[in-house]
């Protein structure tokens, strides 16, 4: 059945939960095409409310706070999913909030999410729901070590996941249980998977409005370290086949959830095929590429799909490499790019205070045909083993 939704026009006001990077990168986006931005946040001159006409300080379950944002926005969106699904609901009561709080309470809790996708036919990793600490041993059995343990919600950058290689790593389990001893059930249930020896990892981003228009960007072929993503190539080193099942399945899992918004789908390439890894509902670290690479970037379609204008192109004009600023890298960027190669771009997300490791402060975009080279160009550069007269050896 088809929705009546406006259409948001330019000079109208774009309301965005959050103040991290991506709503910043959003912000620009929404900036450049002529709207008003206002975010919601915590921390006072936030990413993204550094480059917003306004910032509303505000806890993410604040309800006073968020309904301050939307009473003065023209839509209300989110910009990651550890804003609270309950506000949200609230908040689409009264005001007009696209991506609705359907879509967040399902990809913000990895139970609801694995569930969804199992009962539309999506394969995913072997997993079992674990109630209490007492059901770890009989679950990991069940599924073969080695497995992950991972929090229902609130994870990201491999927070909140333990791998268990035996039963003797059964006691590291108990730093997600928190208070729950002697097999209580105190804490959240959490998802115990079957840890996959995989040939890769690839993600899928889909762009989709209200009346069911789609388009997927490029696939990107992902690689992560300590959990975090690390690189992004596109278009990404894998067979047309490969690629096609990857836009099919995650094109279903949009048409599933009824996205309006992005939808990035992150995937294992196993020996048995592609399985579904994670889903969020918003642009995507493995989508930052778009600024460059692409016709229109993941932002720009973002605040189209929101504000119910037509997708732009998702063309890739060139091949390029991704790579991942974390805070032990900034050092050495920083003394570094006076001397950057034309072919590299760099991005800072504007995050205050020193430097903390770990933590994404920004990225690289290199226009490439050979990204192994580049990656290990930029892995150097990055770590201080290059030296001034190498940085134009891309």
């Amino acid at each position: 059945m088809s929705k009546l939704v406006p259409t948001i026009l330019p000079d109208a006001t774009i309301g965005i939960l959050g103040g991290g990077q991506l709503g910043r990168m959003m912000a620009m986006a929404a900036k450049q095409m002529g709207y008003r931005v206002i975010c919601l946040d915590p921390q006072p001159h936030s990413p993204c409310g550094q480059v917003c006409d306004l910032q509303i300080q505000g806890s993410f379950d604040d309800i006073t706070a968020a309904r301050e944002l939307a009473m003065q926005s023209d839509v209300v969106v989110y910009e990651f999913e550890n804003i609270s699904a309950d506000v949200v609901a609230v908040l689409e009561r009264e005001f007009h909030v696209p991506q609705g709080s359907r879509l967040l309470a399902i990809t913000q809790d990895r139970i609801k999410e694995k569930g969804h996708l199992s009962r539309v036919g999506i394969p995913v990793a072997p997993y079992r729901v674990v109630e209490c600490l007492g059901d770890v041993s009989e679950a990991a059995h069940a599924l073969s070590y080695p497995v992950v343990l991972k929090s229902a919600t609130g994870g990201y950058d491999g927070k909140g996941q333990v791998v268990l290689y035996s039963a003797a790593d059964l006691p590291r389990a108990q730093v997600l249980f928190g208070s729950a001893v002697g097999g209580g059930r105190s804490s959240p249930p959490v998802v115990l998977e079957k840890f996959l020896r995989l040939a890769g990892e690839i993600s899928v981003i889909v762009a989709r409005r209200v009346d069911g228009e789609a388009r997927t960007f490029p696939v990107g072929e992902n690689v992560h370290r300590h959990n975090i993503l690390h690189t992004t190539v596109v278009p990404a080193r894998i067979s047309s086949e490969l690629e096609q099942q990857a836009i099919t399945l995650a094109l279903k899992i949009a048409d599933s959830l009824d996205v309006v918004g992005l939808l990035a789908v992150e995937m294992f390439l196993t020996p048995e095929g592609l399985l579904v890894n994670e889903l969020a509902p918003r642009p995507h670290n493995s989508g930052h590429y778009t600024l460059g690479a692409c016709y229109t970037s993941q932002f720009e379609q973002f605040v189209r799909a929101v504000c119910n204008l037509p997708l732009g192109p998702t063309a890739l004009l060139h091949p390029a490499v991704m790579v991942n600023v974390l805070g032990e890298h900034i050092e050495h960027l920083v003394r570094h790019l006076p001397l950057l190669p034309a072919n590299v771009k760099f991005h800072l997300y504007g995050k205050s205070g020193v430097p903390v490791a770990k933590r994404k402060m920004g990225h690289l975009l290199i226009n490439t045909s050979e990204p192994a080279a580049s990656i290990t160009w930029a892995e150097d550069l990055l770590t201080g083993r290059i030296g001034a007269s190498d940085c134009a050896k891309t």
